[in-house]
């Protein structure tokens, strides 16, 4: 299978770099020439000179631009067909990712959304001890970068906590309290959020691009018996009740590339092997509750700003 890479800045290389050790062929583009020439120079990949070149050339595209032009990239390659991988967040609004899974099932073609986390090891393993969840923390931090400040905390982290949440707690979202502000950047740096769900089950997320330290860590709560990951460490441990006795539970986590697994299971679904793991209805639904989460901490701000 050919793949082609949109984007080749910090994460596009990586796509580039590991798409080599999957694809038959790898071509890329990006619009900045200079960085384009020293990424082809660097992977032995093939330049293109426009989206439209690369599509003629590719059997998948991998779409890791900037969130404000996936929109455009990836409707343009399910306008031909072309299976998409796009990283998170699937589109800038929930109404652009909407149009994206619409003309995904109307073209019936492979789009797929880079939330990463799932495939992490320390995720992998943790899922097979994970039944059903009463309650779960997460919190991601991270010390302050320049690196994606065009986009919210909640939409460059968070979203990858709600994600994770979503897909453990298949319930609709019933409520959701949030705030968050601004610290460095024109957009909210650090955000908490509760979500609540129709069934009962509860989720707060935390993240944070202006900490001192960096964190990635998830807690499940359920009947029995809890489990934490440590996506930083890829390491994970449960906990059960057993005879009124609280005891651990072995947790097998067998290391391997997040990003290279999330790969090749596009290329698995792009080749007609069933859906990928993550479609674009998860990422339009991640994404949903992100913008949720966004209003909520605004109407948040409002208040503390107007209270004096």
């Amino acid at each position: 299978m050919r793949a082609g890479v949109v984007g080749v800045g910090h994460l596009g290389y990586h796509h580039a770099r590991l798409l080599r050790g999957l694809a038959e062929d790898v071509s890329v583009f990006d619009t900045d020439a200079d960085r384009l020439s020293v990424v082809c120079s660097e992977l032995g990949v093939t330049p293109t000179g426009s989206l439209e070149e690369l599509l003629d050339t590719v059997d998948a595209l991998v779409v890791a631009c900037p969130t404000g032009v996936h929109h455009r990239v990836a409707r343009e390659a399910l306008s031909r067909e072309v299976p998409v991988l796009v990283e998170k967040p699937l589109a800038a609004t929930v109404a652009e990712a909407e149009d994206l899974t619409a003309l995904a099932r109307e073209r019936n073609t492979v789009l797929a959304v880079g939330h990463v986390e799932r495939f992490n090891p320390a995720m992998t393993a943790a899922m097979h001890h994970i039944r059903r969840p009463l309650y779960i923390e997460a919190d991601r931090l991270a010390p302050f970068t320049p690196r994606c400040t065009d986009v919210s905390v909640v939409m460059d982290l968070m979203i990858h906590d709600i994600d994770l949440v979503l897909s453990l707690i298949r319930s609709p979202v019933a409520g959701i309290q949030a705030s968050g502000v601004p610290v460095i950047t024109d957009t909210v740096d650090i955000a908490g959020a509760r979500i609540a769900f129709e069934n009962g089950s509860l989720a707060v997320i935390n993240a944070s691009r202006v900490s001192m330290e960096q964190v990635r860590k998830l807690r499940v709560f359920q009947e029995g018996g809890y489990v934490s990951v440590d996506f930083g460490a890829k390491t994970a441990h449960a906990l059960e009740v057993r005879n009124g006795a609280i005891v651990p539970v072995p947790v097998t986590v067998t290391d391997h590339n997040a990003l290279e697994m999330e790969l090749a299971d596009f290329l698995r679904a792009a080749s007609g092997e069933g859906e990928p793991a993550i479609t674009g209805d998860d990422g339009l639904r991640a994404l949903e509750t992100a913008e949720m989460v966004l209003r909520k901490s605004a109407e948040s701000l409002r208040r503390i700003l107007e209270s004096g």
